[in-house]
């Protein structure tokens, strides 16, 4: 965005900027935190994620009261309204990925009280570390202004969700073998769901930064790889 006549205008949209970066910082801490504290039953870990969630709806607010009273001051028009509407929208998304976060952390209690071993945990390990790493590299390309790299983000989205089936299929085996598993792979596939459904609001933010520094649409034909309610039908 280039700089404007009225100082003011340009810190305005910067501290709407900033915003969007505390809060990818802070959804990429709530994951990490709520995954590690599942693969290692860390209760306290996963409170203090759960506690995290305040402050990420808290600067959602801030986010959106910004951007209200910018526009109804400033009229902003072309990439300046982009940019704006953009932000509220990728703030929307961040904001769900701070709640699938503390929707995993709340289910460390529940999955560390059973006597299933530890191992059947980390069959979403991989998951979500590819998740995570989403997580932090788009809000780095936007950072960056690097709409290549957003694109080709979006499409690697396909990977979760291949792995995603992967974790279904293995857990799906564990039931079957050892019906004392059922608790505990059930809370953990409620969890690999949730690391699922991030990696799609972190195909929406792509999408709208891309949108913000292009002014154009990526196509609507993303792959889409879930085969597990193929499965669950069947």
């Amino acid at each position: 965005m280039g700089e404007h006549t009225v100082t003011s205008f340009d810190e305005e949209l910067e501290h709407i900027d900033r915003l969007i970066r505390d809060m990818g910082d802070l959804a990429g801490s709530m994951l990490a935190g709520s995954t590690r504290a599942l693969l290692t039953s860390d209760n306290a870990l996963a409170q203090r994620v759960v506690s995290d969630d305040a402050i990420m709806d808290a600067k959602q607010r801030e986010l959106d009261d910004a951007s209200v009273t910018l526009i109804a001051k400033r009229q902003p028009m072309a990439q300046d309204l982009r940019a704006v509407v953009g932000a509220i929208r990728m703030a929307a998304d961040l904001e769900r990925v701070g709640d699938l976060a503390k929707n995993i952390a709340k289910r460390v209690g529940a999955v560390g009280q059973t006597s299933t071993p530890r191992n059947l945990s980390h069959s979403i390990d991989t998951m979500a570390t590819l998740v995570l790493e989403q997580v932090n590299k788009v809000i780095g390309h936007y950072v960056a202004r690097d709409a290549e790299a957003l694109k080709t983000l979006r499409a690697d989205d396909e990977k979760i969700d291949i792995q995603y089936t992967a974790v279904f299929r293995e857990l799906l085996t564990y039931m079957m073998e050892d019906p004392r598993n059922i608790t505990a792979c059930t809370h953990l596939l409620f969890c690999a769901k949730n690391l699922e459904r991030i990696g799609d609001h972190v195909t929406n933010i792509a999408e709208n930064a891309y949108y913000v520094m292009t002014g154009t649409l990526l196509p609507a034909n993303r792959p889409k790889v879930d085969e597990t309610a193929a499965m669950s039908a069947a």
